[in-house]
């Protein structure tokens, strides 16, 4: 018999899949999982919960596909392009699931917004499997873009029917190289030299 956590989030991908997000109540969830309400509170007392135990088994399948060792040939940006593909690539069984969440997304505001710390802290563990720091500002502003891109290349990888995910690869890319570049600018913004001040304000006492 399964542990109650696995028997309800089992439930849910399957009942969301079969009706989306917002025709699947915690007690249609709870009657296929063979559990009370009570029990089904106790581990996850909504669907936002499931919706992000959801998220959590991907990225547990995609750190577990995570090499040891990152290959010093590398940018990060490969390593972000080969984290995000195994990332789709795990999403494949559960495509009807991905886009049942994001669709009750775009209509419920206050859904998105309960949604995005458990998005954040995947898009976080993606950066992490790719060897890119996801702590601090920094961290924070990295998670927020590679969720950005997210959204845009979920929405290709919904109708990519190759085999290959050949289509999705091309967003996925695109995308990358197009952050890619937008880092590489603001490093240099950073890293520039400061401007030399005027020699009378380098001389006054206050300088």
């Amino acid at each position: 018999m399964k542990p109650a956590n696995e028997a309800a989030l089992d439930a849910f991908i399957k009942l969301i899949a079969e009706k989306g997000f917002a025709d699947v109540a915690l007690r249609d969830i709870a009657e296929a999982a063979g559990l009370s309400l009570a029990e089904l509170y106790r581990v996850y007392p909504d669907k936002v919960a499931l919706a992000a135990a959801f998220m959590a088994k991907i990225d547990a399948e995609v750190l577990a596909g995570t090499p040891t060792r990152s290959d010093p040939e590398e940018t990060a940006r490969d390593r972000l392009f080969d984290a995000m593909m195994r990332r789709y690539d795990a999403l494949r069984p559960y495509r009807e699931v991905l886009g049942a969440i994001r669709r009750a997304s775009t209509r419920d505001p206050m859904l998105a917004l309960a949604m995005g710390p458990a998005l954040r802290r995947s898009m976080a563990a993606m950066l992490e499997a790719a060897s890119v720091p996801s702590e601090g500002l920094t961290g924070a502003l990295r998670q927020n873009g590679l969720l950005a891109i997210h959204y845009v290349v979920s929405r290709v990888y919904e109708q990519d029917e190759t085999t290959d995910l050949s289509k999705t690869m091309a967003a996925l890319d695109s995308r990358l190289k197009m952050a890619e570049r937008w880092a590489q600018l603001f490093e240099k913004y950073v890293k520039s030299p400061q401007k030399q001040k005027p020699q009378n304000e380098v001389n006054s006492p206050a300088a």
